[in-house]
């Protein structure tokens, strides 16, 4: 007879779980509370303009592909991706504008031409942070932190000989400000800290990690747009015979006897043998397990940032711009300090501008644009975010205005809004935080809550809130590590 096993959650890590226990022979149910899978990647649409609503970059596409291979499936045959020329465009206040092209001697050129900083520099950066990923991949990302057998492997222990080269003890901004001096590069980079809702004035230098996932392995886009990517996934599963369970929020997991054994949803109990959460923790432990003993720490660090998004239809093109384009803030650090200290919006926050119709021509009627413009915005606290949206709109429009020389307003013909507030209810992410914990401290990946639980057999977390953390790659990676810890 098959394993039943259960998911509770369709975002991504959700769906690649249920993909590798289908892989593995077992019956797989999936609930999801939400009218259609994705989580956090979803895609809204309004006046004829479609737009991405959650993650915005593609990176180690491998790790999709994988699920489709692993099921002796072409990934092909579902979706389709091309490499960018550029990773994103950005603009200082100062007049100084960079794009970040993939071609890694390129970039490193044109930092060369308008700033302080070498060719040399820049490139020396990149291959440090290439050796880092070689050192943090196979002990970090693609295995257990909490597996004690894991550290006994022979890779294992080469890369916990070399944890120094990590930069542990000091924050990515003073690793940066030493590498380059010239603030503009050092914001730059500085800025990869927000990739998982972090402050670069706290986080661990090992962060510097990231860029090698931008610059040494490429970004993509998917053919149709990110949410293209989850209706691959979605109809591999069901091809696989995974079946979804919509509009089915799960009331509670039962523990019996510190197992896993069934879920209570719309007042009926189903048995399972194997149960995978795709659920932010905090929300978890609250609803689903409020028997069991909280992780006091998922409360008691600091909790990751959030956003605060505008939707804009834009009646008109703006050859100028990227896929991706920054538009920095004269004072970063002062914009952290308000995101995790006084929990508002500084006056002058970067902009962040995805322009999908760029790569995507029918996202957007003829000679127009779909903006998605996002600034980092500090987890809801219960701050009046009516009053602050209505300021932060000016203050975006008016920097957008200065900065790209234009008169925004009148070409916005259509607009919606997300908020710390709509994410925490649409994707149950506790207190809206994009990400669970963040990273502004450095034991940070030992926090985040592992992939399993010692006093509850046959029940596995995967998805950004836990280990090894948000975003596309690490969230498919969860759901490897879990696949790993099901066999």
């Amino acid at each position: 007879m098959k394993q039943q096993s259960a998911v509770i959650g369709s975002g991504v890590g959700g769906i690649a779980s249920a993909i590798r226990l289908a892989a593995k022979g077992h019956e797989v149910f999936v609930f999801e509370q939400a009218g259609r899978a994705g989580g956090k990647i979803s895609e809204r649409r309004h006046g004829g303009f479609r737009f991405d609503t959650g993650p915005s970059l593609f990176t180690m596409p491998g790790l999709a592909d994988e699920l489709f291979t692993l099921c002796g499936k072409d990934p092909r045959d579902y979706f389709s991706y091309t490499p960018l020329k550029s990773s994103c465009k950005y603009f200082w206040e100062d007049g100084t504008v960079i794009n970040a092209w993939l071609d890694k001697e390129r970039f490193a050129r044109e930092v060369e031409e308008n700033t302080s900083v070498s060719r040399t520099q820049v490139l020396r950066f990149l291959e440090k942070s290439r050796r880092m990923y070689d050192i943090t991949a196979d002990v970090f990302l693609f295995n257990s932190l909490h597996k004690l057998k894991n550290f006994l492997k022979p890779g294992h222990r080469r890369s916990v000989l070399r944890l120094y080269e990590l930069d542990v003890l000091t924050t990515m901004h003073n690793k940066n400000r030493r590498w380059f001096h010239d603030p503009r590069i050092v914001q730059l980079f500085d800025r990869y800290a927000t990739y998982n809702g972090s402050n670069p004035y706290k986080t661990p230098a090992t962060l510097n990690v990231i860029p090698h996932l931008e610059h040494n392995t490429g970004v993509y886009f998917p053919a149709k747009g990110m949410y293209h990517i989850v209706d691959a996934l979605y109809r591999l599963a069901c091809d696989m015979g995974v079946q979804f369970h919509f509009g089915s929020r799960v009331d509670r997991i039962v523990v019996k006897d510190k197992k896993a054994v069934a879920l209570i949803c719309k007042g009926e109990k189903l048995d399972f043998d194997c149960i995978i959460s795709d659920v932010d923790v905090v929300t978890l432990y609250k609803n689903l397990l409020p028997d069991q003993p909280f992780p006091k720490k998922q409360l008691t660090l600091e909790r990751s940032s959030s956003a605060l998004i505008f939707y804009w239809g834009i009646n008109r093109r703006f050859p100028g711009m990227e896929l991706h384009n920054i538009l920095f803030s004269g004072n970063y650090e002062e914009e952290f300090q308000y995101l995790f200290k006084k929990k508002k919006i500084c006056s002058d926050p970067t902009v962040y501008i995805f322009i999908s119709s760029h790569a995507v021509p029918s996202d957007a009627p003829m000679g127009q644009e779909n903006w998605y413009v996002m600034i980092n915005a500090p987890e809801n606290t219960g701050q009046d975010w009516d009053d602050m949206i209505a300021g932060v709109r000016r203050e975006i429009l008016e920097k957008i205005n200065r900065m790209l020389g234009t008169d925004l307003e009148q070409h916005i013909v259509a607009e919606s809004v997300a908020d710390p507030r709509s994410i925490e209810k649409d994707t149950a992410s506790f207190n809206g935080s994009l990400y669970g914990l963040s990273s502004n401290n450095r034991l940070a990946a030992f926090y985040r809550h592992p992939n399993f639980r010692r006093s509850v057999r046959n029940l596995y977390f995967v998805g950004g809130s836990v280990h090894p953390g948000g975003g596309i790659p690490l969230c498919l990676a969860s759901a490897k590590i879990v696949d790993t810890l099901t066999s």
